[in-house]
C-alpha cells in the first residue's frame, strides 16, 4: 500500500515514484499532479519505512493508517489544522501508547494530513492478501524442468 510513495523534506504533501535514474527519482505530486525530478541528495522517506514512537516499540505507520481507518469506519480523519490539544486527544484515541515525550503535535499532523490525502486518492489499502508480492509463486520448482 505504501509501496512507492514518498515524502520529501522541504516539499508539502506526498508523492508517488514514477521511475529511478542515476541521480535521483522521476515523481508524481499526489497533491497537484506534477512531475519532477528529486535529486539523491534530497531528504526522502518512503511511508512504509515510518514508524511512530510508542511506549514499548515503533508502531509502522501502515498500521497506524489502519488504526485510523478503523476508527472512521473507513473514512476521513479529524482535519490536521486542528488545535493541538484535539490532535494530541484525537492520536491517543487512535494510537493509546504513544510516546508523548517523543511524538510532536507537528508529527500528529503529518499523519493526519497523509491519511487524509491517501484516503482522499483511494491509496489506502489494508487488504493484506499475497497480492503485494504478485511475482511470488510465479516460478516453483515443480513447474521448471
Amino acid at each position: 500500500m505504501l509501496k512507492g510513495i514518498l515524502a520529501i523534506s522541504g516539499q508539502p504533501g506526498l508523492f508517488k515514484v514514477l521511475s529511478e535514474g542515476k541521480n535521483g527519482v522521476i515523481v508524481e505530486s499526489l497533491l497537484t499532479g506534477t512531475k519532477q525530478t528529486v535529486f539523491a541528495s534530497a531528504k526522502m522517506s518512503t511511508l512504509e519505512d515510518i514508524a511512530i514512537y510508542t511506549t514499548h516499540e515503533d508502531f509502522p505507520l501502515k498500521q497506524v493508517f489502519k488504526k485510523i481507518s478503523d476508527q472512521e469506519n473507513g473514512g476521513s480523519a479529524i482535519q490536521s489544522n486542528a488545535k493541538p490539544e484535539e490532535l494530541k486527544k484525537y492520536f491517543g484515541k487512535v494510537l493509546p501508547d504513544y510516546d508523548k515525550e517523543r511524538v510532536y503535535v507537528s508529527d500528529i499532523k503529518k499523519v493526519l494530513t497523509w491519511y487524509n490525502l491517501l484516503h482522499e486518492k483511494g491509496l489506502l489499502d489494508f487488504d493484506e492478501s499475497p497480492a503485494e508480492n504478485p511475482a511470488e509463486g510465479d516460478s516453483t520448482p515443480e513447474s521448471e524442468g
